[in-house]
């Protein structure tokens, strides 16, 4: 309860430290921090289809700017994040019974120091995600349960720091978060993550046309320390680093990021389109 408390005070004090640091605004309309592309727990509404076409995943999830102040080169945010993750099963007659959902909601906080071509930067999260089976994992014509796995508590409360740089058309990134409580609670309490991003600015006359490519490697402590690749390319379609439509191309390999999934590997190439918003 006191740890709630604490968050909910920093949500209004952090803004009035700021606002001493130079000229601010409250719920700007534009991320200081654009997404990650091809981090998994990053806001994205969407879908991802599978190509083996047994899943569909849909994300319907958000970060929002609280407030953001800038003075000079060097800009503060302290924002909301509130994400959903769902897996949906792909069956005849056009049925998509939910299977798995994630939820994720929490804190953020965003430094950047901006000198045009070159920037850098820290986001910190403080976040809690819970995970939980919905009917569609319940087979009713065998009464099982699918894949055999029955419903787990999975739960986790952490903090996660990512510093990160800009160049160019580049954004590489990397993360050491600190899982401060975990069901089950066997599981590790760390995991670490490194990556990058490009949004090319190949077709200068098109200002509304970008490809992109990112590329994500998460290392995940289980009860070992196993590692996950995310790979995205695509096209966008809009700002830039800003709002637009997405279309891609996907590839996730290692154990499934939804916690209910978490003792089953994957590997998953998807279409995929999201709303950047």
């Amino acid at each position: 309860m006191k740890r709630k408390i604490y968050l909910v005070l920093l949500v209004f004090i952090l803004p009035l430290v700021l606002r001493a640091q130079g000229k601010g605004e409250y719920f700007p309309k534009k991320l200081l921090l654009q997404p990650f592309a091809a981090n998994i727990f990053e806001p994205r509404l969407g879908f991802d289809f599978n190509l083996e076409k047994s899943s569909v995943e849909l994300n319907i999830s958000n970060s929002i700017e609280i407030y953001e102040c800038r003075n000079g080169k060097i800009s503060y945010a302290v924002g909301a994040d509130l994400f959903t993750f769902t897996r949906l099963r792909r069956e005849k007659e056009f049925h998509f019974p939910v299977d798995a959902i994630d939820y994720l909601f929490g804190l953020n906080f965003v430094y950047l120091n901006n000198t045009g071509s070159f920037g850098k930067g820290v986001r910190v999260r403080l976040s809690h995600i819970s995970a939980h089976f919905a009917d569609g994992h319940f087979d009713n014509y065998t009464h099982s349960w699918h894949d055999n796995l029955p419903p787990v508590v999975y739960s986790r409360e952490f903090i996660e720091i990512t510093p990160f740089v800009v160049f160019n058309d580049f954004r590489f990134y990397s993360t050491a978060a600190y899982i401060y409580h975990i069901d089950p609670d066997y599981l590790g309490q760390d995991y670490y993550q490194v990556g990058f991003d490009y949004f090319s600015s190949v077709f200068s006359s098109a200002k509304n046309l970008t490809p992109f490519l990112g590329y994500d490697l998460r290392l995940v402590h289980l009860q070992k320390y196993v590692v996950a690749h995310s790979i995205k390319v695509g096209l966008k379609f809009g700002e830039r680093r800003g709002r637009g439509i997405s279309l891609y191309f996907s590839f996730f390999s290692g154990y499934s990021f939804h916690g209910e999934y978490f003792r089953v590997k994957r590997n998953i190439f998807s279409l995929g389109f999201n709303l950047d918003i």
